[in-house]
């Protein structure tokens, strides 16, 4: 089964927003689901890494699904992360994000601490199951912070025997050489070959087959035409448009992580605090002050949106 309307484009990471007190920000986050809409996205990630999920307590991912997916109200498609160690929790989050209305459903394999890993058969039961639970489309997130080697193989036989799982976040290490044998190891059985990382490899992914990327939300509307470009054929226009912006993707990928989108819809009035939790600590003011001035020069939206 597969998702109208998923299969390509610009599907950007909803940051968390807290108070400055480490508390959620419920009012932030609607307004941060506004801004990105705004933005002119295809769809909205929530509970990723980029959303902080790996700080928040199994009580406020209810509430941010909640809020996030009622306010949304079917303007864009919302995609839910689910990732955990545990078949059964993965599975009962896949359960409440598809019945509180998800689009997709957003997937790690399981892991745990630096050596505990499933094994290949452990990971293809692990989405058979989610394929069984719920009946919408799941993304598998091939990401380097859950450690798994996940071999095309076992991506490609997943793609084809499951196919509910037809869209794959590689963000690996050679991203574009594993799109590549991935698209060419299941062909059709992959509805959405996307990357990730901020776009920092996103010509290369483009050039090699993705239809989609999943960036923060610091400027997904000067990333869109990137990929509409390069969908359309226009590889120089693609190209140009890239390298204006490259500077501010590679300062974010490098320097700052998932705290540039917040600094940036701070200075914009989106939300009224960047903090981030413990043990992550905020950017350096010097860090800070390049990315808005780089940020700036781009006339990056989430800079002026709520001004």
């Amino acid at each position: 089964m597969t998702g109208a309307g998923l299969r390509q484009g610009v599907f950007p990471i909803a940051p968390t927003p807290f108070h400055d007190n480490g508390d959620l920000d419920l009012d932030g986050q609607r307004r941060v689901m506004d801004c990105m809409v705004d933005q002119g996205v295809d769809g909205i990630c929530i509970l990723a890494n980029y959303s902080e999920q790996f700080l928040l307590s199994d009580a406020e991912r209810d509430t941010l699904l909640t809020v996030c997916l009622e306010h949304i109200a079917g303007r864009v498609p919302v995609i839910v992360t689910c990732s955990h160690f545990s078949t059964g929790v993965a599975v009962a989050r896949a359960r409440q994000a598809a019945a509180a209305g998800a689009s997709m459903l957003m997937m790690m394999p399981p892991y745990h601490g630096a050596l505990l890993r499933a094994t290949d058969a452990g990971v293809y039961e692990f989405f058979a199951a989610l394929s069984q639970a719920v009946d919408i489309p799941i993304m598998v997130q091939d990401a380097p912070l859950s450690g798994a080697n996940l071999p095309v193989p076992l991506l490609a036989r997943i793609a084809t025997e499951l196919p509910q799982v037809a869209y794959f976040k590689i963000e690996v290490p050679g991203t574009a050489g594993k799109l590549r044998a991935l698209i060419d190891a299941a062909g059709d059985a992959i509805a959405g070959p996307f990357d990730g990382e901020e776009g920092i490899t996103l010509m290369a992914d483009l050039d090699a087959g993705a239809t989609g990327t999943m960036p923060s939300a610091l400027m997904p509307e000067l990333i869109r035409p990137v990929v509409e470009h390069h969908l359309a054929g226009d590889r120089q226009a693609a190209a140009a448009q890239y390298a204006r912006i490259l500077p501010l993707i590679n300062y974010e990928n490098r320097q700052c992580g998932l705290r540039a989108c917040k600094t940036a819809m701070r200075e914009g009035g989106v939300i009224t605090s960047d903090a981030v939790r413990h043990p992550l600590e905020p950017l350096p003011p010097q860090t800070r002050e390049e990315l808005l001035r780089l940020a700036g020069d781009l006339d990056v939206l989430a800079l002026r949106w709520g001004k």
